[in-house]
């Protein structure tokens, strides 16, 4: 049978590294074929050669036996190539429609388009209005819109990076049956991810780099977890061990009844959320993109105030009116969910980035940057949390997505701060560093601090959590202990449109 894709002796360099070294692979038709490897193993750049957004410096690329001379994302398309990437690729200003108009063939139909779209994204499970503003979505909800444009195409290779970030799983098990709907037609699948139980359970192939190399290859459904794990990483992988909390007697971060209205119509208004974090303990927030998790951590960071300052409490304090600098005096660090734009500025140095949250830690004197210490801050993080880059004068654009993240949180974790927010930690991030990022966050807490995780992948928060809370529709439901619930009560709890239904509530704190 003749492959859908082919790959021969790809290379591709950086100033600095190599990207892609001689790297081969075939995809036949009908395939779902995993690409594995760590953080900066090379595999979204091997993505965006196959898909033409990136050029190879030698090597050659098959399609359907046809050498594809000329490349770019234009003609990939034409060859019926498309990609979802990590870091999506969408226009923030202009509405879904619009953003998916851009890369539909045929006549410039919005109103025809954006039927399309809903019957599509309703019958993948992945719903999404056409006719809100990208700006207004949270990750979730772009994701779901990069997905729908790739399969209006009616793809015949379709490119996956981690495209269950953030989905329940539900919407996981949906999305598994229309992929394996498009490979039975004859569709092949790239499938990038770092759930390996998902690769095992989805993919009949896997090809593994490791420092932009070949390693090997395996059939995921006959290998286990470990030996695939071992594969990607080359060593024995990190352990976690979370010891028991200790909760302090009183919450450092307190929230009672905060309502407040949604910042336009396409937002989730919130409705009397109470919940309370004390210290020593991880408190996890789970809930389907776009049911209020953005708005309610935009008011708890301090982007976004509160009339009533007593709705938000830090160390007992009224905290509801103060900004995001003023709750970072009381002790406060945070992680946003969106890595480029607002954990870090793309073109600037790491350095620069470390100064941007860290200027407090001595980074800044008589109202100057220092930049020696400055550049031994970044340092420092590069080094303990394990983030490939060119040192601290690399561009945070430079860093692959999981390092970068690395870096976002190593920055926030080492002004060991007494509360720490942080959505989507371990987002596009691979198994080992996953494993350390949770396991400080643990330590983290252990020590003291108060950590509120908002994560949509429940393992995450089932390894790490003390205590779980579900948002819907823009309400909380009360603490449930996560060793006397499952993942099964929280994912219906994610997808419910009421919160009418008897809910358990918590007895404890301590497990």
């Amino acid at each position: 049978m003749i492959p859908r894709l082919e790959l021969r002796s790809i290379t591709k360099c950086y100033p600095g590294t190599v990207a892609n070294d001689a790297v081969s692979l075939s995809i036949l038709p009908g395939e779902i074929h995993a690409v594995l490897g760590e953080n900066g193993a090379g595999k979204s750049t091997l993505m965006k050669i196959i898909y033409g957004a990136a050029q190879a410096d030698s090597g050659e690329i098959y399609c359907d036996g046809r050498r594809i001379e000329a490349h770019n994302p234009a003609i990939s398309r034409s060859l019926g190539i498309e990609m979802v990437y990590q870091h999506f690729a969408l226009f923030e200003s202009v509405s879904v429609v619009e953003n998916i108009a851009l890369a539909v063939k045929g006549t410039f139909d919005l109103d025809r388009l954006a039927a399309e779209i809903k019957t599509l994204s309703a019958r993948y499970g992945m719903p999404i209005d056409p006719h809100r503003r990208v700006h207004d979505l949270s990750v979730g909800e772009r994701q779901r819109v990069e997905i729908v444009r790739c399969l209006l195409q009616s793809p015949k290779l379709l490119i996956l990076d981690e495209p269950t970030s953030v989905l329940t799983p539900q919407a996981v098990v949906k999305l598994f049956e229309t992929l394996r709907q498009l490979a039975s037609e004859g569709c092949s699948i790239v499938y990038i991810s770092h759930k390996l139980d998902e690769v095992q359970e989805l993919c009949d192939t896997a090809t593994v780099l490791r420092n932009g190399k070949v390693t090997g290859t395996a059939k995921p459904k006959e290998s286990t977890s470990l030996e695939l794990a071992r594969m990607m990483v080359g060593s024995q992988l990190p352990q976690m061990h979370v010891s028991p909390s200790a909760p302090s007697a009183k919450p450092l971060l307190e929230v009672r009844g905060l309502s407040a209205p949604a910042r336009d119509k396409y937002g989730t208004e919130l409705t009397d959320v109470s919940l309370e974090v004390h210290g020593g303990e991880i408190v996890g927030l789970a809930g389907v993109s776009g049911n209020g998790q953005a708005e309610l951590i935009a008011l708890l960071s301090g982007e976004r105030t509160h009339p009533r300052a007593e709705t938000i409490l830090i160390g007992g304090r009224p905290s509801g009116h103060l900004n995001a600098g003023e709750r970072r005096k009381l002790g406060m660090a945070f992680v946003p969910e969106e890595r480029l734009g607002r954990g870090a500025v793309p073109p600037h140095a790491l350095w620069e980035n470390a100064v941007l949250t860290a200027h407090r830690a001595g980074l800044v004197r008589n109202a100057l940057v220092d930049r020696r210490r400055a550049g031994e801050f970044a340092r420092h993080i590069i080094e303990r949390f394990k983030v490939k880059a060119n040192g601290p004068q690399a561009s945070a654009q430079s860093l692959s997505g999981g390092n970068l993240q690395k870096f976002i949180v190593g920055r926030e974790l080492t002004l060991e701060p007494k509360i720490l927010l942080v959505s989507q930690p371990t987002w596009g991030v691979d198994v080992g560093a996953a494993a350390f990022i949770r396991q400080t966050l643990v330590d983290l807490s252990r020590g003291g601090a108060a950590v509120l995780v908002v994560s949509e992948e429940l393992d995450e928060l089932f390894e790490i959590c003390d205590r779980l809370l579900v948002i819907s529709n823009g309400r909380v439901s009360p603490p449930l202990i996560r060793k006397q619930t499952n993942r099964e009560e929280i994912g219906l709890l994610m997808t419910r449109v009421g919160h009418g239904e008897t809910r358990r509530s918590e007895v404890a704190l301590e497990d």
